[in-house]
C-alpha cells in the first residue's frame, strides 16, 4: 500500500518542499494530495507526477473539506498561516494522523500534547528555517560541547531573510519581502527579553531598532541585528536554564534598523485601531497629519518630518523615506485602515520581488564556553542563495528540512509522540548530513581559543 501524504498550502514558500516531496515519491511509494485555495498554480508542476501527486482545491475555513482530508491521509503536512495550525491539529487528533510544520509551538499546539500521545501519533513542529534549522545547528553544538565536558556561558544566534547582493540595486533598504509582510510590519511589537551576564534585560519596543548589534558574517561583512520578543523561551528545550548569557536577534543589512525605527517613531507601524482615513488620502497628507505642526511655506512636510525625528534632511534615514514615496501625492490605497495596514500596502508594492531577483538567507550562533580549563568562542555560520523569485533560499531552508524530516516521519524514524520539535541527535544529525551533502546547505563554523584561532568546516554541521 502507498503512504499517504496531504500537503495543506502551496505558496512561495513551499516550492522546494513540494520539488522534494516530489523527488522521494516514487521510491518511497507516497501519494501526495496538495490542497490549495487556488489549485491551478501548483497543476502544472504535479502535471509530470500525475501517477503519485494530484492539486485539489480547498479552504480552511470549511472544516467538514478538512476533516475529509485528513481522514484520507497517513500524514499531514501544513504549510498554512500559523493561525491555522491549532485547527489542522485537532483534526490530526481526532483521527490519529501525524502531522508536520514548521512553525512554533503555540499554547492551543502545547496542549495538544498528551492528547497526540493517546492517540500514538507525532506533532512534529518548528522544522524549517527559524524555527528548524536554528534548533538543529545549535544543538549539534551545545550536545558537541556537553559530550567534551564543556559548560556553555553564553549563546546569542541570529538569522535574517535578505537580498542576495547582486539584487539590492538601488533599494536603499537593500529587503525586499520573502516571507510574511505582515509579520515584517509588525515585527518587534511588545517588550524584547534577553539576559545578559546573569542579568534579565529588557529593550521596549520604541528603543529596539536603536539598540543594535554588529554581526559579522565571514565573506558576506557586517549585519545588524536586533533582539526578538522572547529569547528566554529556548533555555528550556536547549537544556540552557542557567545560562549566563541567551539572545535571539533578527539580521538586516546595514541602515536598515534606523530607517524602520524611523517609522516606528512616526507611528506607522501601529495597528490598535483604523483611522477613518480616506483611500485617496496621499501620503504626504497622512505624514502631515502625525506632524505636530502643519507645514508652511517655509517649511514642506519632509522638513518637519526630519526636525520631528532629530535626522538631517538628507540623511541616509530620511534618503529610505523618500524612497518609499511616504511625501508624494500617491494615494494610501485602503480606506479606514490601521497605519501598520498602510504600511504594508505600501511595502508589498516597493519590496515585492521581482522574476529575477535573489534572496539570501543568513543565520548566525555565536558560543562562549569553559571546557578544561580554557575559554573557547564557536561561532556558526550559514548564508544560502537563492536561484530567482520562485526558487528562493527562503523556499529552500523551510522547505528542505521540514520534507527531509517528513521523509523520516513516514518511514518510522521517529519514535517520539505528542509534540514534538527537533532538538534531538536522532532527528537532526540526518537533516544536516542531508542538507550539506545533497544541497551544499552546511553550517561553516569557527572556533577560537585565547589568542589562537582555528577554522573548520564540516560535512553535515
Amino acid at each position: 500500500m502507498s503512504y499517504r501524504m496531504l500537503l495543506l498550502g502551496a505558496g512561495r514558500s513551499a516550492s522546494s518542499l513540494i520539488n522534494y516531496l516530489l523527488h522521494y515519491a516514487p521510491q518511497e511509494n507516497w501519494q501526495l494530495t496538495v490542497a490549495d485555495v487556488n489549485p491551478a498554480h501548483i497543476a502544472p508542476v504535479l502535471a509530470a507526477h500525475a501517477q503519485y501527486a494530484r492539486a485539489v482545491a480547498f479552504d480552511i475555513q470549511n472544516e467538514a473539506r478538512l476533516e475529509e482530508l485528513v481522514q484520507e491521509a497517513d500524514l499531514v503536512i501544513s504549510m498554512l498561516p500559523a493561525l491555522f495550525h491549532p485547527l489542522v491539529a485537532r483534526a490530526c487528533v481526532q483521527y490519529k494522523r501525524h502531522l508536520a510544520t514548521a512553525s512554533y509551538v503555540s499554547e492551543p499546539i502545547r496542549e495538544l500534547d498528551l492528547d497526540a500521545q493517546q492517540a500514538g501519533i507525532t506533532l512534529l513542529m518548528e522544522c524549517g528555517l527559524d524555527p528548524g534549522l536554528d534548533h538543529m545547528s545549535a544543538m549539534q553544538v551545545i550536545d558537541e560541547v556537553r559530550a567534551q565536558g564543556g559548560h556553555i556561558k553564553s549563546f546569542k544566534s541570529y538569522c535574517g531573510g535578505l537580498l542576495a547582493p547582486d539584487s539590492e540595486g538601488e533599494n536603499p533598504w537593500k529587503y525586499k519581502f520573502t516571507w510574511n509582510p505582515r509579520n515584517v510590519v509588525l515585527a518587534g511589537q511588545g517588550t524584547a527579553k534577553f539576559k545578559q551576564n546573569g542579568h534579565l534585560r529588557f529593550i521596549p519596543y520604541q528603543q529596539l531598532f536603536v539598540q543594535t548589534e554588529q554581526i559579522a558574517v565571514p565573506g558576506y561583512g557586517l549585519f545588524e541585528g536586533y533582539a526578538n520578543r522572547d529569547s528566554l523561551s529556548y533555555r528550556a528545550p536547549y537544556g540552557l536554564e542557567d545560562i549566563p548569557t541567551i539572545l535571539r536577534g533578527t539580521l538586516r543589512q546595514p541602515g536598515y534598523c534606523g530607517g524602520w525605527s524611523a517609522l516606528v517613531k512616526l507611528g506607522l507601524t501601529d495597528d490598535s485601531g483604523p483611522l477613518g482615513n480616506p483611500a485617496e488620502m496621499s501620503w504626504k497628507e497622512l505624514m502631515s497629519a502625525y506632524l505636530p505642526t502643519a507645514p508652511t511655506a517655509q517649511e514642506s512636510v519632509p522638513e518637519l518630518v526630519a526636525k520631528h525625528l532629530g535626522l538631517a534632511q538628507n540623511s541616509a534615514d530620511m534618503q529610505r523615506l523618500h524612497w518609499l514615496g511616504l511625501f508624494t501625492d500617491e494615494p494610501v490605497g485602503l480606506a479606514n485602515a490601521t497605519p501598520a495596514q498602510l504600511l504594508e500596502h505600501l511595502l508589498t508594492r516597493k519590496w515585492r520581488l521581482e522574476p529575477t531577483d535573489r534572496d539570501m538567507i543568513v543565520m548566525q550562533h555565536l558560543f562562549e564556553y569553559e571546557l578544561e580549563g580554557e575559554y573557547y568562542v564557536h561561532t556558526s555560520s550559514l548564508v544560502v542563495l537563492g536561484d530567482d523569485s520562485t526558487h528562493t533560499a527562503m523556499a529552500k531552508t523551510v522547505g528542505l528540512p521540514l520534507g527531509m524530516a517528513v521523509r523520516r516521519l513516514a518511514r518510522g524514524e521517529v519514535q517520539q509522540r505528542g509534540v514534538v520539535i527537533p532538538t534531538q541527535a536522532s532527528l537532526y544529525t540526518p537533516i544536516l548530513a542531508e542538507l550539506a551533502e545533497d544541497f551544499n546547505i552546511r553550517f561553516e563554523e569557527e572556533k577560537a581559543i585565547q589568542a589562537k584561532r582555528t577554522v573548520v568546516s564540516k560535512a553535515g554541521a
